[in-house]
């Protein structure tokens, strides 16, 4: 695994990979310092995209506890996301990687294609309580690359007085005729229908995913005509007045900050604001994303993956092995989740998060329809698919082309 020709994959992937999707979940901020492996046996070091959480913090606790659990010290560096990735192949180029891994989701199979994380065929890594729908994003070629720790995911939250002030039942809204139907019904009682973020980066990609997967449409086919009545729904919000034009350069923040200004009906986010909920000053309420036809779209994945990248000394594989089972044991999911306000990745935590807080129910309910950006063996297409689909997305909500050229475009690009 340490031969010349993997450096040259490791330079190549390194080359490219890391236009994959860093900004589409709730990432944390912050900066991170690499640290050399300690050499002797006696120390782990584990690397992950939470540097909010210091010296001290349950979740650096919790990581200290599972090396006493191992028998090991733990040496923990927290980065930020978008460096994490980058930081972790030039250590695998020096074979210098940490022994255990945490890193989102989309870049577990650029990784894996480079080479660097062991499969959890080599590490002996019990996946089985892991959801089928959350392992898959860390599935490449057949193989596994690591396990979920936890999820977050898109659904609408919506403003119960709005809706109501509009003759809006919730309840009606099961579908895109529906819901457009309680878009237009808002607009007429003067309040604003629906915010989201199409901007040109993968945060724009990641919220119009559910729009395209829910329209039945796949991402190796981006100008199908059930993507193009996707983009078409989008635009047509748009021209309607359903939904406001600062989409196009809004970011999730940005939308949700529109959102909480309470004149809007329902705003397009994910699981990281329900803090932000709490605090927006009307009540609110969460609803899966519909699809076209009814049921619930499914909508991208966000959240990390534990692995454990390749070593030259296999030996210590064992002890990672049962690092990464500590952290993502039943009886400590439920706690770190709670701390990332992550959905867990498994049934039986989620119950446990469901009836501790029932207004959880559901997110729990739209991580489970989840999809795997990389998922379907897309892996180390998807950053490409991805920048196609949001410019394709960027020019037909701008008015530059229609829909279906401009997907038609994306597709050719892909190509």
């Amino acid at each position: 695994m340490h031969s010349t020709s993997r450096q040259r994959r490791l330079t190549a992937v390194a080359l490219t990979a890391l236009a994959v999707v860093a900004g589409a979940t709730a990432c944390s901020s912050g900066s991170g310092s690499s640290t050399a492996k300690d050499s002797g046996g006696g120390t782990y070091t584990i690397w992950d995209p939470y540097p909010q959480f210091a010296k001290g913090s349950a979740w650096v606790k919790l990581l200290d506890d599972c090396g006493t659990e191992a028998g090991v010290k733990i040496k923990r560096t927290g980065f930020d996301t978008s460096d994490l990735a980058n930081k972790t192949l030039l250590a695998a180029q020096q074979d210098n990687a940490s022994d255990v891994l945490i890193v989102d989701n989309p870049v577990v199979s650029t990784l894996a294609d480079a080479g660097v994380l062991t499969t959890t065929d080599d590490n002996k890594l019990d996946t089985s309580k892991a959801d089928p729908n959350l392992l898959a994003a860390g599935q490449s070629g057949g193989k596994t690359y690591g396990t979920p720790i936890g999820a977050n995911t898109l659904a609408l939250y919506y403003n119960k007085d709005v809706l109501k002030k509009a003759g809006v039942d919730i309840a009606s809204v099961k579908d895109w005729k529906s819901l457009t139907a309680a878009l237009a019904k808002v607009k007429e009682a003067g309040k604003k229908g629906i915010t989201f973020s199409a901007i040109g980066t993968e945060e724009g990609s990641f919220q119009f995913l559910p729009w395209f997967w829910g329209s039945g449409a796949q991402l190796t086919q981006l100008d199908s005509a059930q993507g193009v009545s996707a983009l078409s729904l989008w635009k047509g919000w748009l021209d309607q007045g359903y939904a406001p034009n600062s989409v196009i350069n809004n970011t999730q923040t940005t939308s949700w900050q529109e959102f909480a200004s309470g004149d809007y009906a329902f705003a397009e986010n994910g699981t990281w604001q329900l803090a932000n909920a709490e605090k927006a000053g009307f009540d609110y309420g969460v609803l899966p994303i519909p699809a076209s036809g009814g049921g619930n779209a499914a909508a991208p994945t966000g959240g990390e993956f534990v692995t454990i990248p390749v070593q030259g000394d296999t030996g210590r594989y064992t002890t990672s092995q049962k690092l990464v089972s500590c952290l993502t044991s039943t009886e400590n999911l439920y706690d770190t989740d709670t701390t990332l306000s992550y959905v867990a990745p498994t049934s039986e935590v989620q119950d446990k998060q469901v009836a501790a807080k029932p207004e959880l129910k559901p997110w729990v309910d739209a991580v489970k329809a989840a999809r795997g950006r990389t998922s379907d063996d897309l892996g180390t297409k998807y950053p490409k698919i991805s920048e196609q689909l949001w410019k394709a997305v960027q020019s037909a909500l701008s008015g530059a082309e229609s829909p279906k050229a401009a997907l038609a475009k994306a597709q050719s690009a892909v190509k």
